[in-house]
């Protein structure tokens, strides 16, 4: 078994922060999400893995990730010269892959309760594709199975107006070898990609077995601000917590449920759980409330937060009239208070910002 990471795209959603980081590197619980998807296949015991990756972000991703030995997983890197369909990525990962199995995994997706199950589900029977499915309310905006009476896929349809079902993919799917079959076989799609879902049609009309798992935990898409906090949110409220031995929290009260990181200094301050202070990170006189996540080398003074994400060596001063909330700040960004009070304050900041308030 063998598992291929899809890490290329440019996240346009989640500029401006995007503008000079993958998106697959932005942290949920001072954690990227891309780390967190290779854990999530090493604790299936994968430990063979491809990660395709292309354009401007690319070397980041490989500077970051190095061989995967930090997490006892060997990683290949596989370059997509252009962003030509998740398909297409299998396509050209077939020399990685050979004959084996392999389970792939969109590298900003954040999935409760990892992929065991799924893995030993498709280890068990005699099918040629598993696809990770999950209910939603809103079925029209994704892409939706249908399903047959003995529990297989008839069909998949990308954003029906009327959906045979409240099945989305997740994207997160099992493969055997049969796949390389249908990605060669198939056209591209009217947007000009490789589509997996045509791929995983051909697999269905050509005879193939394919069926689904339906997850019961929370699976978010980290792709726009909002699925970023939300994701952030709920990784945080499952997150075990603890106090680094050298981190120094000083006349402070700190709520059992926060994580406080190596070097990190909590002084004359209240931080409310769930959350994370990340490493060398100095709170001072400030309030930060639940589902916020704050990471390394950051400096807040006087300030309030809550439910935001704020990015490595950023400095935060003097906001707290009104609280900075639901708001994603990017890396080396500076924020203080200017002459005038605002209004109200919610914040995506791109790295290296500098604003006045």
């Amino acid at each position: 078994m063998k598992g291929l990471i899809l890490s290329g795209g440019k996240g346009t959603r989640l500029y401006p922060l995007t503008y000079t980081r993958a998106k697959q590197l932005i942290p949920v619980a001072n954690k990227p999400v891309l780390v967190r998807v290779i854990e999530a296949i090493r604790e299936a015991d994968v430990t063979e893995i491809g990660v395709v990756i292309g354009g401007s972000t690319a070397q980041e991703i490989r500077d970051t990730l190095g061989d995967g030995s930090q997490w006892d997983v060997k990683l290949t890197f596989i370059h997509q010269p252009s962003p030509d369909g998740l398909a297409h990525a299998v396509k050209i990962s077939q020399d990685f892959l050979q004959d084996d199995p392999f389970v792939m995994f969109l590298g900003d997706n954040v999935i409760q309760g990892g992929i065991s199950n799924l893995i030993r589900d498709f280890a068990t029977n005699e099918w040629n594709s598993q696809i990770v499915l999950k209910e939603v309310p809103n079925a029209s905006s994704y892409g939706v199975a249908k399903l047959r009476p003995d529990g297989s896929i008839e069909q998949l349809i990308e954003k029906p107006k009327n959906p045979p079902s409240n099945l989305a993919l997740v994207g997160i799917y099992m493969f055997d070898a049969h796949i390389f079959e249908a990605v060669h076989a198939i056209k591209p799609s009217p947007r000009g990609e490789y589509e997996i879902t045509d791929a995983i049609q051909w697999l269905i009309e050509n005879k193939y077995q394919v069926f689904p798992h339906v997850h019961q935990g929370w699976w978010i898409d980290t792709g726009k601000p909002n699925d970023m906090l939300e994701a952030n949110s709920l990784v945080l409220d499952e997150l075990k917590p603890l106090i680094a031995p050298d981190a120094i929290i000083e006349n402070s009260v700190v709520d059992p449920r926060v994580t406080v990181q190596a070097g990190a200094k909590i002084i004359n301050s209240t931080v409310r759980g769930p959350s994370i202070i990340g490493e060398h990170t100095v709170i001072e006189n400030s309030y930060i409330g639940p589902f916020t996540s704050i990471y390394h080398h950051v400096v807040i003074q006087q300030c309030e937060i809550e439910r935001s994400i704020i990015l490595e060596e950023s400095e935060l001063s003097d906001i707290h009239d009104p609280i900075l909330r639901d708001s994603l700040i990017g890396r080396k960004v500076n924020v203080q208070r200017g002459g005038d009070k605002p209004r109200g304050l919610k914040m995506n900041l791109g790295d290296n910002s500098r604003v006045l308030i």
